[in-house]
């Protein structure tokens, strides 16, 4: 297990600058929205405003972004050049998309580029530019801060610049957030990292791991289906979903009652029913998930249709296995479904937040 010192010692260590720790850990300030090393000679912040992760991939997906002037990204020593480029280029503009093609006109191969950001920082580079890209609209969510806050107080030089890039992921201006009919996002803490969840005043709708692979794309769904705005918020479905999810993740929850809507295909829709019918501590293959949904011979289109669930653990599409009982693969990592599984026959509960194990090289690694 890959496990943070507590954090009264971490507290320690970063008030005293303590350089043994670098690599220890990192410590995400709330209040300026950035990470840094144990050992940053900037001015300490206040503990109720820190939060702690044990690799920089964790922070990026939690919103934050590297501090410039301890360069947590840096820490077993400066990055060669080319890779000093390309974070440079990101920062100017977080939310821009750095192809193969424009990677290759910098004499940078993406292959080259990918590996480096993979061993280093435990996250592809296109992951890491998605992780930013994210970052600023997550930042908003996390924190339920104002439009100043969130546009000056976080790398933007103008609100029009936020609310450009707030909508390009969300699909509305964040001023929208007094539409009678919305979606409210809000950032959901968890054993296993932070999750955002959305709901209306009746349903939950989403909810989904930060750093998941295809999380653009769910909320590019979530809009299609919906047709409403998505801004930062907090309602009585939220409420109910965050006390559910400290049950469960404590063992004593065995079945949500949170309301949920999940629109889409009628064969869609048959899995997803189906998938909730799968009883807790159990698990079903893809094949019998096939039967069950009555096309037996479309295992293939069923494996698919479990991807693309928008509502995480709640729709426990962690409890759909290959058919030799290994447990194939998981939008969210296959150590959050080996973990959920876990805890659903008996074993014990995740332990805090970001404590989790070391990741198998490339598993659950977004791309």
């Amino acid at each position: 297990m890959q496990t943070l010192p507590s954090s009264a010692e971490m507290e320690r260590a970063y008030t005293r600058s303590d350089a043994s720790y670098d690599g220890i850990f990192l410590l995400g300030v709330k209040s300026t929205g950035v990470f840094c090393r144990p050992s940053c000679g900037a001015r300490k912040p206040l503990p109720k405003n820190v939060e702690y992760f044990s690799t920089p991939r964790e922070a990026v997906f939690a919103g934050y972004r590297p501090c410039k002037r301890c360069n947590p990204l840096a820490a077993l020593g400066e990055p060669p050049a080319w890779v000093g480029t390309l974070l440079q280029a990101i920062e100017e503009n977080p939310s821009r998309r750095i192809r193969d093609a424009e990677l290759r006109s910098m004499e940078i191969d993406p292959a080259r580029a990918r590996r480096f950001f993979l061993k280093n920082y435990g996250m592809t580079f296109q992951a890491y530019c998605r992780g930013r890209r994210l970052g600023k609209a997550f930042e908003q969510i996390r924190t339920g801060g104002t439009l100043d806050d969130a546009a000056l107080g976080h790398g933007y030089e103008s609100h029009s610049g936020f609310r450009d890039a707030f909508s390009r992921t969300f699909g509305v201006p964040p001023g929208k957030a007094d539409s009678a009919e919305r979606i409210v996002v809000a950032w959901v803490e968890s054993p296993l990292g932070p999750l955002i969840a959305g709901a209306t005043g009746e349903h939950l709708v989403f909810l989904e791991f930060t750093d998941r692979r295809m999380i653009e794309a769910q909320i590019a769904s979530l809009r299609r289906h919906f047709k409403l705005p998505i801004v930062p918020g907090e309602n009585r479905i939220l409420e109910m979903l965050r006390s559910e999810l400290r049950s469960y993740f404590t063992g004593t929850l065995r079945k949500f009652q949170v309301p949920l809507s999940y629109p889409g295909s009628d064969f869609q829709r048959r899995v997803w029913n189906e998938l909730l019918k799968i009883p807790y501590g159990a698990t079903v293959s893809y094949e019998q998930l096939a039967q069950r949904v009555g096309s037996p011979r479309a295992q293939r289109a069923v494996g698919h249709t479990n991807g693309l669930n928008r509502i995480a653990i709640v729709i426990p599409c962690h409890r759909v296995v290959n058919k030799s009982g290994e447990l194939g693969g998981y939008g969210g990592g296959v150590w959050r479904k080996r973990a959920m599984l876990d805890l659903e026959r008996g074993a014990r509960a995740p332990g805090a937040a970001r404590h989790r194990p070391a990741r198998k090289a490339g598993e659950g690694v977004p791309r």
